[in-house]
């Protein structure tokens, strides 16, 4: 198995200042297996649902080769679900509702089969989950982990066991000031890694994401986007490029690291442009392939020959 994905299969209702959506397709698994599987093979999910999750809604997964064997439908129960309302500015929102529902039962088993997995991604749920997931696999080359406000107020103690054993930590830049308890996202970086992960991403929404890797920050844009129409997603999607740019290539490296970071963003900046998982089904490898070129064009410069000298006499 190339890449093992842990997390939620959702149904949501969103609403943002362009639209509303019932009962749309979501969850953390979905975003980040079907954006993997446009730069990766031998994806496979392992996540819970209820008996009124539709077949046709797990088809898509498979439609992209994607292993399913580890979604466990529990009879009689219901799938999570998570209703939210965007702001205008669609930076911040308001949860109107959440049904965790069989996932309050969810003991997550990895299928013989995937234990041997090179890249594990895991999405946000919490730290407990993740550690029993880490338990059961076999030496995977790389770990991801995604966390938020709530396991960092909640269950501290955990979360800091479960980023003692991961390589590479995604999170946004207010969890990230609230986890080192740092205002300054140089020393939260610092003190993040400190605590296990040697790869931090800081996703900072319209403003691009930080890289800290080694002695390197790197720094990727956003795409300037006229409208986002819905940003649910966006940051398990951009996990489902950066991890899928990492197993095609098979090794992480600062080079690949930063490469996968664009990759992420790119695919993110797709999502955000329609509703739901709606954006991730029918991409061309031409239209990512020009994304990321734009993306390399949009920071892209090139020194004078010369250097600039002192314009004061």
């Amino acid at each position: 198995m190339s890449i093992l994905v842990i997390g939620t299969l959702a149904y949501d209702s969103i609403e943002t200042p362009f639209g509303k959506a019932e009962n749309a397709l979501g969850g953390s698994a979905n975003y980040i297996a079907l954006a993997a599987s446009y730069l990766s093979q031998n994806i496979g999910v392992v996540s819970i649902i209820g008996d009124d999750y539709e077949e046709s809604d797990l088809q898509l997964l498979h439609d992209r080769n994607i292993d399913t064997t580890g979604v466990e439908k529990r009879e009689g129960g219901k799938t999570f679900r998570w209703s939210g309302r965007y702001h205008h500015d669609l930076n911040t929102r308001d949860t109107l509702d959440t049904q965790l529902n069989v996932l309050l039962e969810f003991d997550p088993k990895v299928p013989a089969q995937m234990n041997d997995v090179r890249f594990v991604c895991l999405g946000n749920l919490d730290p407990a989950i993740q550690l029993s997931v880490l338990d059961q696999v076999e030496n995977p080359l790389f770990t991801i982990c995604d966390t938020m406000n709530f396991w960092i107020e909640s269950t501290p103690e955990k979360l800091r066991e479960a980023l003692g054993r991961v390589d590479c930590l995604i999170i946004n830049d207010s969890e990230a000031r609230e986890l080192a308890d740092d205002p300054s996202l140089i020393r939260a970086a610092r003190k993040i890694r400190a605590m296990g992960p040697q790869t931090l991403i800081i996703k900072k929404g319209e403003h691009g994401a930080l890289l800290f890797v080694e002695d390197e920050v790197f720094s990727a844009p956003a795409w300037p986007l006229e409208e986002v129409f819905d940003p649910t997603g966006a940051g398990d999607t951009f996990a489902g490029g950066f991890v899928g740019y990492l197993a095609k290539h098979g090794e992480v490296t600062p080079k690949t690291l930063r490469s996968a970071v664009v990759y992420g963003s790119a695919l993110a900046s797709f999502c955000v442009e329609e509703f739901s998982v709606k954006a991730l089904l029918n991409l061309s490898q031409e239209q990512i392939t020009e994304r990321v070129q734009a993306f390399r064009n949009l920071s892209h410069f090139e020194l004078d020959e010369e250097p600039v000298r002192n314009a004061i006499a």
